[in-house]
């Protein structure tokens, strides 16, 4: 008999040579291919232990296969998107019994192989769709052949795929520190500095690593492959080959796609040679800066604008393989000019506000019609700040906020009001606000008086954990996630992670257990408990629940860590 993967080269073999026909000039033709899936799909191997980075054209399906030879093999599959949301899914397909190459040289039964492999949906496994790094593991499975089907139904985008049937030795992808944070730990008109947690695998596994710092404008990265996504669009971006023309290989390596050799190439790419009668495009520049840094573990970002609000990530990459993990990015607002300048509020949308240690921060709302009264929202992710409201220089409000809180104010006609927040010494404090003269939903959820999530030890199992959170009078979504954490994690270590405008959009897929609506007109009666099942016996686990409001906005309630029983 010949080998399992001789057997998946011989089947794929056919496949892939059809697939290099490249398309012609003739357009009718090329149409026609262009609907044919099967022709049109790049089917390949996925090498075991090695990261591969491909393409996908818009709505055009993509395949690759791997060979899991012997039964209760581990198995890890990781996808990561590059510039656009992916649909992907893994599957398992029955293989045909009879798979030797010997016989009567008849091609006919190795035809019928291959076709059943292209037309057979096999056992699908795992699906997912979105722009988070996902990944799929498994500890025990089954021989056979694995297929891995992506899809991108908003643009032409570039991933990275890596698959593995020894995970536990392998451990290509960095690890993240207990706290995965990015701290601010000084801010300035034009300079900003970073902490965070160094990487254990530099540590504990001595690998050597090295961090890469992103800073734009724009939003935080879930991946430095979508960051160099980003990167290389803006130094040369090729149009999409038009139906009729000749594809050549300059297209392929560099439409919109990163290259591993960019800078070697960037004369080469800004004076194309004329015989491939290709144009360029110039776009306009993104503000975006990639610094890698070495292995320390703090960093100094100069050369900001003032005011400014600026989105930081962090990047652990393994110099080896250049397999990265991103850190928990943060963001922040460089400070003013010497000259303070406040801020304008618009009425009834959300501002970020950010107020540095000892620091002070005015805010302005003059609405622009007639009104009776004006609600403030105020929503304190970190510690406790001071806030004071003034009408027409008339002092109105004057105190401490923590937490989601809400104020009426008195109106007056043609009034101004002015908002002074001011911040605490234990550290620098982010918020959100909202002031609005018609309130109607609520932007921010509302939340009871306590917010302890209560884990009831009699119900401890080795494997479940019952805990019970409180609710209001108003119908709200709650989500509640789990986490293993370490066992000497302790109190202080869970106050740093107490950051409650950090929504449920920054945890792991895979750390969800469910989402729920419950509310009670009777506040005695406004509490849900929830069993979590599915956990290991004498393990520790940091619970989160989050309660979204109307608008979307989260608030997290105060975390909680619970250990299940060692022994049952």
């Amino acid at each position: 008999m010949v080998p399992l993967r001789w057997c998946l080269l011989w089947l794929l073999l056919p496949l892939s040579s059809r697939t290099q026909k490249l398309p012609t000039r003739d357009e009718e033709l090329f149409q026609m291919q262009i609907r044919d899936k099967a022709f049109f799909h790049d089917s390949s191997v996925i090498p075991d232990g090695a990261e591969i980075s491909s393409y996908l054209f818009r709505d055009t399906p993509k395949r690759y296969f791997f060979m899991v030879e012997e039964d209760n093999t581990p198995l890890s599959v990781t996808v990561t998107p590059c510039d656009a949301p992916l649909e992907w899914k893994l599957s398992l397909q029955e293989l045909p019994e009879e798979t030797s190459g010997e016989g009567s040289g008849d091609p006919e039964p190795l035809e019928q192989q291959k076709q059943q492999i292209i037309n057979e949906e096999g056992t699908e496994l795992f699906s997912y769709k979105g722009n988070d790094v996902e990944y799929f593991i498994s500890s025990s499975s089954p021989s056979g052949l694995y297929q891995l089907e992506l899809l991108s139904t908003e643009k032409d985008t570039h991933f990275k795929v890596y698959a593995t049937t020894t995970p536990e030795s392998d451990q290509p992808y960095p690890e993240l520190p207990y706290d995965p944070r990015v701290d601010v730990t000084s801010l300035g008109r034009t300079t900003v500095t970073l902490a965070w947690k160094p990487s254990p695998t530099a540590s504990l596994l001595k690998q050597p690593i090295q961090y890469c710092v992103v800073i734009n404008k724009e939003h935080n990265f879930k991946s430095l492959c979508a960051v160099e996504a980003k990167l290389s669009a803006d130094d040369a971006f090729m149009m999409a080959p038009k139906p009729g023309l000749d594809f050549s290989p300059f297209d392929f390596a560099h439409f919109g796609f990163p290259s591993d050799n960019l800078g070697k190439e960037r004369s080469f790419l800004t004076k194309p040679s004329p015989k491939l009668g290709r144009h360029v495009y110039s776009r306009p520049k993104v503000d975006i800066q990639k610094i890698c840094i070495g292995n320390k573990n703090i960093f100094t970002v100069s050369d900001l604008k003032p005011d400014t609000q600026y989105y930081f990530d962090v990047f652990v990459a393994n110099s080896n393989s250049n397999m990265s993990t991103a850190y928990v990015g943060t963001f922040a607002r460089t400070k003013e000019e010497a000259k303070q300048k406040t801020v304008e509020l618009k009425d009834g949308k959300v501002t970020d506000v950010f107020v540095k240690r000892k620091g002070a921060k005015f805010l302005r709302f003059a609405p622009v019609s007639s009104h009776q009264k004006v609600t403030l929202f105020i929503h304190s992710c970190l510690d406790a700040l001071q806030i004071q409201v003034r009408r027409d220089g008339k002092l109105l409000l004057s105190q401490n906020v923590e937490g989601i809180r809400q104020f009426q104010l008195r109106g007056k006609p043609k009034a101004k009001y002015l908002i002074r927040l001011k911040g605490n010494k234990k550290g620098a404090s982010m918020l959100k606000i909202l002031a609005t003269t018609r309130p109607s939903k609520q932007a921010f959820p509302s939340l009871p008086e306590d917010t302890r999530i209560k884990a009831f030890d009699k119900l401890r199992t080795c494997s479940s954990a019952t805990v019970a959170w409180l609710g209001t009078q108003e119908r709200n979504k709650f989500c509640i996630y789990k986490k293993e954490v370490d066992e000497n994690y302790n109190e202080d270590q869970k106050r740093r992670e107490q950051n409650q405008c950090l929504g449920p959009d920054t945890r792991k897929k895979s750390e969800k257990v469910l989402c729920k609506y419950f509310h009670s007109q009777n506040l005695q009666k406004a509490v849900t408990t929830e069993t979590i099942k599915g956990l290991q016996p004498g393990k520790s686990y940091l619970l989160d629940v989050y309660v979204i409001g109307h608008g979307g906005h989260s608030v997290k309630y105060q975390s909680k860590v619970v250990k299940t029983r060692k022994f049952c």
